[in-house]
């Protein structure tokens, strides 16, 4: 061993001070030979001879622990510089450096481990913290963003970081709650605001300082949730309610009315009294179509989670409506036509919600055509339902029905809103074309709830088209 480390002399650094510890070491006996040489005890020859020998043995000693310390100390600037070393590959045989290079390997594995776990664990909280789905800003105490998540960067641009909030948000108020923040007045804010940059979208803002022992150049923390959309539903809701309360304040308005005048003044007029009776059976019978209506509505907001397992013909729903409204369509000149271009199967679904849509899509049909058309029921099967952005629909084949009639076109923007509860056209309104306002919200509301497809189109040479995709299967 003593061998090996005699021929690696030269790989001692020199600024290892091997030398000077080796003289350092032979001073003493230096100083013994020299005084015995003084006395007379050796001869000048002898002592130099003999303090040679004492310097060669001092370095023969002293060399293998000098050098192995001098591998361990490289070791250890390699373990600084992340340099992949490994101490298995230095012959120690010195019991010391040995037990020192086993403690450092312990330290090394410990460090590494812990280094590891806070790696895995920064990257598992970094992975969840840019799942979240609302915009999350980090800020420092200067105001400026140091770091956010895959939703802001979304939301309010992929070049956020580093730049100052205030430039991206030009609302007072919420400047000024994160200036609060920011300035310790403060420890949490909520608000709401308005962004005119996005086009006008309400955000509610939670603004919250970190605490003193969290890391970082971070101090306080932004999350925003976009709440227009719940406002909008909340809105809507709203609206349902005074819709709902409109028209049937109206029918009893009249009925009320003439109650009222049969009680007195047409007391005993018996013509007046049979066309009041006409209207009252009118309006009654327009109020339970319309509470009907609101209950189909609330059975299938209530129905949403129901298994459709039924085996429905689409043939025989198409012929049992045609059927039903066979008269309304003579009476209006009208001629329903079914067409199949190909075999059409049986689909999984609710028998008695698609009968529905049929019913009130051919029933707006003929509502709507001019007399002395054609009105024309068109099924066939296609591959796969056509879809849009945040549409569930059903995978696979489907069946495509085309309900077609020949009436004035409909422009873009009542096309859009058709399926809205309530809505109807002016012009139908000042045709007084009887309606609740809620056949067309059903319908899409059930082929929804089959994981279908409502489309409509309209032109003024073939008249307006709604078609339907019911899938085959609930996949």
């Amino acid at each position: 061993m003593i061998k090996h480390h005699l021929k690696s002399l030269m790989g001692i650094d020199r600024n290892s001070q091997f030398a000077t510890r080796v003289i350092i070491l032979s001073l003493p006996s230096a100083l013994l030979f020299l005084t015995l040489a003084l006395l007379g005890y050796l001869t000048p020859l002898t002592s130099i001879i003999c303090y040679i020998f004492i310097i060669i043995f001092n370095m023969i000693s002293l060399f293998p622990i000098s050098y192995e310390m001098q591998a361990l100390r490289q070791y250890i600037y390699s373990l600084v510089g992340e340099q992949n070393s490994n101490i298995d590959g230095i012959k120690l045989s010195e019991k010391d450096t040995q037990e020192l290079a086993d403690a450092i390997n312990s330290i090394h594995r410990f460090w590494t481990s812990k280094a590891e776990t806070l790696e895995a664990q920064t990257i598992s909280d970094a992975a969840v913290f840019d799942t979240l789905p609302d915009p999350i800003l980090m800020i420092d105490g200067e105001g400026n963003i140091t770091g956010c998540n895959s939703a802001a960067q979304n939301f309010l641009g992929t070049d956020i970081v580093s730049r100052r909030i205030d430039a991206l948000f030009s609302t007072n108020i919420f400047i000024a709650a994160v200036d609060k923040i920011l300035k310790d007045k403060s420890q949490s804010e909520r608000l709401v605001f308005h962004m005119p940059e996005r086009q006008n979208l309400q955000i509610y803002a939670h603004i919250n300082k970190l605490p003193w022992f969290s890391k970082g150049r971070a101090v306080a923390v932004v999350s925003l949730y976009d709440i227009s959309k719940a406002l909008s539903v909340e809105k809507m809701q709203s609206d349902f309610v005074a819709n709902a309360s409109h028209e049937l304040r109206t029918p009893l308005s009249v009925i009320s009315g003439f109650i009222d005048t049969l009680q007195t003044s047409a007391k005993d007029d018996a013509d007046a009294r049979e066309a009041f009776l006409n209207i009252m059976r009118e309006q009654t019978d327009y109020m339970s179509a319309l509470i009907e209506d609101l209950l189909s509505l609330s059975r299938l907001e209530m129905a949403q989670d129901t298994q459709l397992k039924d085996k429905v013909d689409l043939t025989e729903v198409a012929d049992d409506v045609i059927q039903a409204l066979k008269i309304k369509a003579f009476n209006r000149s009208l001629n329903v036509k079914l067409v199949e271009l190909n075999r059409i199967p049986k689909i999984i679904g609710d028998n008695k919600q698609i009968h529905q849509v049929f019913q009130n899509i051919v029933d707006n049909a003929i509502k709507y055509a001019f007399e002395n058309t054609e009105i024309t029921i068109e099924m066939k099967t296609v591959p796969e339902i056509p879809t849009k952005a945040g549409l569930n629909v059903a995978e696979g084949k489907a069946v495509k029905i085309a309900v077609n009639n020949k009436g004035p076109k409909i422009d873009k923007e009542n096309l859009a809103r058709l399926t809205e509860k309530f809505y109807r056209m002016q012009i139908h309104k000042d045709m007084k074309i009887k309606g609740t306002g809620l056949g067309l919200s059903i319908a899409k509301q059930i082929v929804l709830h089959h994981r279908g497809n409502l489309t409509v189109s309209s032109t003024s040479y073939n008249g307006t088209t709604f078609t339907i995709y019911l899938p085959i299967k609930q996949k």
